[in-house]
């Protein structure tokens, strides 16, 4: 980690508010991790409100620790719900698919990245800013040049059908990547040179069909049939710059397919685990930057649990929040179940009695 920009008298440090986020189970707020660590309050809000960090500090904690080489990189946003705050920039209403409609709240978009050896780490993130006036394409794009320069040479990117489309799309295979996207059911696409079909009405085979995507190329479209709907994919390997014709056109099998969307899927679960488990949604700062600095060690907490799954010292990404505790509990049942003798022993009993 970078050093700090200027000396702090801050008794609070990154390491500190990271364990804290693994560990606290009710709500992670400067006022409680005081009280846990015996200091004022004040000093852990001097910790959120002095720092700077951002997407490269991230970068830099997790390369010595991925291959960078021939990996997947995933896009995907994801709400943190704030119905109560007031913040202008950064806190605002966007479609949640958790609630399946809009919701107040703030809006992270996250790089993920998979190396060839199937290890995961979020390595950019951006925060949506109303002030800066861009849009989620926009930040995507900024964050795949971020990458890139870094020295993160992925062979596929991934995402939903919000960024599917025709600019990012080109965008992506100028940079030189393949690319797996969801697309709407309604989406045309060409089987036949001037004809064009929505997709749901094709019939797909398991093993992709090549059909031309109205204003950028040939792709392979692959169909994915749930309990309760069907969704669509498109996919395209990285091409030579010089291909002309369909009959060059190069596609995955359905197996490469499923394994890079299964793949892609693992930036679900990395959402799930940042909220359920590395309390982001848990912050009661009111200032831009405290709150950026909070997302920051949220993702880091994330780097810690997948550093120790990998070095198999945890089992599971959940192990250290489900057993924290067990011992404490443990020790209250057994100091304090014989005051419920009585209650056991008359059931009759009122409390008003």
């Amino acid at each position: 980690m970078r050093k700090i920009s200027k000396p702090s008298t801050a008794n609070c440090s990154l390491s500190d508010y990271v364990c804290y986020l693994l560990s606290e189970p009710l709500s992670a707020n400067c006022s409680r991790l005081g009280k846990v660590m015996t200091i004022s309050h004040d000093s852990v809000n001097r910790f959120l409100g002095r720092e700077n960090y951002n997407s490269g500090d991230l970068l830099n904690e997790v390369k010595g620790k991925i291959n960078l080489v021939g990996g997947i990189l995933s896009v995907d946003d994801t709400v943190i719900d704030k119905p109560y705050s007031q913040l202008r920039n950064v806190i605002g209403y966007f479609w949640s698919g958790k609630h399946k409609r809009t919701v107040k709240g703030v809006n992270l978009i996250t790089l993920y990245y998979t190396d060839v050896t199937g290890f995961s780490v979020p390595v950019s993130f951006r925060i949506v800013d109303k002030a800066a006036g861009k849009t989620k394409n926009d930040y995507f794009q900024e964050m795949l040049i971020e990458v890139k320069l870094a020295g993160i040479s992925a062979a596929y990117v991934t995402g939903d059908s919000w960024y599917s489309s025709v600019d990012n799309l080109k965008f992506i295979r100028k940079e030189g990547f393949g690319f797996l996207f969801g697309i709407a059911n309604n989406r045309k696409i060409s089987l036949e040179r001037g004809r064009q079909q929505q997709v749901q009405t094709l019939d797909i085979p398991p093993q992709g069909l090549v059909s031309y995507l109205p204003q950028f190329d040939y792709v392979t479209v692959f169909q994915q049939k749930f309990k309760k709907e069907s969704r669509y994919y498109i996919v395209c390997l990285p091409q030579p710059a010089d291909r002309e014709s369909e009959s060059t056109f190069n596609s995955l099998n359905r197996q490469e397919f499923e394994n890079l969307h299964n793949t892609h899927w693992g930036i679900e679960q990395f959402h799930r685990v940042l909220k359920q488990v590395c309390n982001i949604e848990c912050f009661q700062v009111r200032t831009e930057q405290a709150i950026r600095n909070h997302f920051f060690c949220a993702l880091c907490a994330y780097l810690q649990l997948t550093l120790l799954k990998a070095s198999n010292l945890i089992s599971n990404l959940y192990q250290i929040q489900q057993s924290l505790f067990l011992e404490v509990i443990s020790q209250f049942i057994q100091k304090h179940a014989h005051a419920l003798s009585f209650v056991s022993a008359h059931p009759d009993c009122s409390v008003n009695a």
